[in-house]
């Protein structure tokens, strides 16, 4: 196994621990209708972000319509292509991004009828044009396949924290570029499918969509790792990208709070007890913490308003989510 070469910054250290922290304070756990609607909402803004950045025209509204099987009047080509992405989302769950095989079938997918070697890496040299001419000649095609080979043993066996591993495996799958076309869409795919093995709040929050939003800043932190001669500076712009649409996400979805003491004993048992059956009743929370159920749904009540859980769904089929307390 040969290492890919990074370094990690103090920033990326810091980095890191602030993720870490804020994933350890989210519990996403959403009701099966809740969850439906919010992933289909998501797939089509990811879809959208994903191909936008390739230079696809078509909206966010065209995107749905293609998803809800309506017509839209576009070129073919970017119909197909938004055709493709929604098949290859669709297998999202199904995908190992630690095996080189399900890349080498998502490409497939996500390129078949826009390319001959869909799915296959390629047999011939390829460069990559910015305004200016050739901003990065990729290796010869007859060393992608070690290369390749190298990036995925190293990421299946590296101790490096997951959250660097997906960073450098971006960078240097773009720097590899082991296919004729499809690399950029294809190496946002993976980076979210290597950090949803941290958190499936990542399926939530993809790369693609942290991309679209900050175009330049992501090329241009490419071209510095690149001058650099290692990841570093593209780990520092995606580490911060990361950070950034994480606390946007809790900010939006956290409710309002009141002050509130540290939770007593009692609330700590049904924090705990919620965060792993979720689907527990007040009765059920009485009976298993030695309280009355009024006594339970008031404290329920408080933690409510504190902001420790919330409420998805109706009495009967809903669920919590858990936020434990701050308690510092």
């Amino acid at each position: 196994m040969t290492a890919p070469p990074f370094i990690v910054s103090s920033k990326a250290i810091n980095l890191v621990a602030e993720i870490s922290a804020l994933l350890e304070r989210q519990n996403i756990a959403l009701e099966s209708e809740q969850e439906l609607k919010l992933r289909k909402a998501n797939r089509i803004k990811t879809i959208h972000s994903s191909l936008a950045i390739e230079g696809n025209t078509l909206s966010e509204d065209d995107v749905r319509d293609i998803i809800n099987g309506k017509p839209v009047v576009a070129p073919l080509r970017q119909i197909q292509e938004v055709k493709n992405a929604i098949r290859v989302y669709d297998i999202y769950s199904q995908l190992n991004p630690l095996e080189e095989k399900d890349l080498l079938r998502a490409h497939g997918m996500m390129m078949e009828a826009l390319t001959d070697d869909a799915g296959r890496y390629r047999r011939s040299g390829v460069g990559v044009f910015g305004e200016k001419g050739l901003v990065h000649m990729a290796p010869p095609p007859q060393r992608v396949p070690a290369l390749m080979g190298d990036l995925f043993s190293w990421l299946k066996e590296s101790d490096d924290h997951l959250l660097i591993r997906s960073c450098v495996f971006h960078y240097e799958f773009e720097f590899i570029h082991p296919f004729s076309d499809g690399n950029g869409r294809t190496g946002r795919l993976w980076q979210s499918l290597i950090l949803g093995k941290l958190n499936p709040v990542f399926e939530h929050l993809p790369v693609e969509n942290m991309v679209y939003s900050n175009q330049q800043e992501y090329y241009d932190a490419i071209a510095a790792s690149t001058a650099a001669g290692q990841s570093g500076p593209f780990i520092d712009f995606m580490l911060t990208e990361i950070l950034k649409t994480l606390q946007q996400n809790i900010s939006e979805k956290a409710p309002n709070k009141i002050p509130y003491k540290v939770p007593n004993k009692s609330e700590l048992a049904i924090l705990a007890l919620l965060s792993d059956n979720p689907r527990l009743t007040r009765t059920e929370l009485a009976a298993n913490v030695g309280l009355s159920e009024s006594g339970v749904k008031k404290i329920l009540s408080n933690m409510k308003a504190a902001g420790w859980i919330e409420r998805y769904g109706s009495n009967k089929t809903g669920m919590w989510l858990v936020r434990y307390p701050d308690t510092k």
